[in-house]
């Protein structure tokens, strides 16, 4: 079973609940073994609780890796025809790019956005999902609904999520928008 699908939605829309639980069905139907790959890093205690929530809500033999940065070397080394990855989230993963390249500074100096960091890796992860076993759910905010952000870190966020967040869709069979807990599949396929 090869599939891959791309789960967007706002903040506490219920992306990362419904990912779990496309997980667990495919595990539950197919025999596959779940991977968690997580992006978030513990930067403080409201985001450790944020951990701790999550790290609560799965099952405890669902397999976990780290992937801050590198994600799509995680997925590379952890796909498999019997496994589901989940990724949640690529939002956090982006933004720990930004930040760990020299996007956010360049962003903030109002120069133009040149970070081999950031485009290496967004590059090599749209060029790697075609090609993974198994089934891989990513979970990615939605950002561009709101108003444009006033700060230039802001905006080079926004306009950085909307072009990750179109090219993991086209690259994706599935893609699912949650809004209230609820699921709207915009492609499927």
């Amino acid at each position: 079973m090869n599939r891959h699908e791309l789960i967007i939605g706002g903040a506490r829309s219920g992306k990362s609940a419904l990912a779990e639980q496309r997980a667990a069905a495919a595990a539950a139907a197919h025999g596959l073994r779940v991977v968690y790959v997580a992006t978030a890093e513990v930067r403080d205690g409201e985001m450790a609780r944020r951990i701790a929530h999550h790290r609560a809500r799965r099952p405890a033999h669902w397999g976990l890796v780290e992937a801050p940065l590198q994600l799509a070397a995680a997925l590379r080394a952890n796909a498999a025809k019997d496994t589901c990855l989940l990724v949640d989230c690529l939002t956090l993963w982006l933004s720990n790019l930004l930040f760990a390249g020299a996007a956010a500074r360049q962003a903030e100096n109002g120069e133009a956005i040149d970070c081999p960091l950031l485009h290496t890796e967004t590059d090599a992860l749209v060029q790697l999902l075609p090609t993974l076993p198994g089934s891989t759910i990513l979970v990615s905010n939605e950002v561009g609904w709101g108003i444009v952000p006033m700060h230039p870190v802001s905006r080079c966020f926004a306009d950085e999520q909307g072009r990750l967040n179109q090219r993991v869709a086209a690259a994706c069979e599935q893609v699912t928008l949650v809004a209230a807990g609820l699921p709207l599949a915009l492609k499927s396929g």
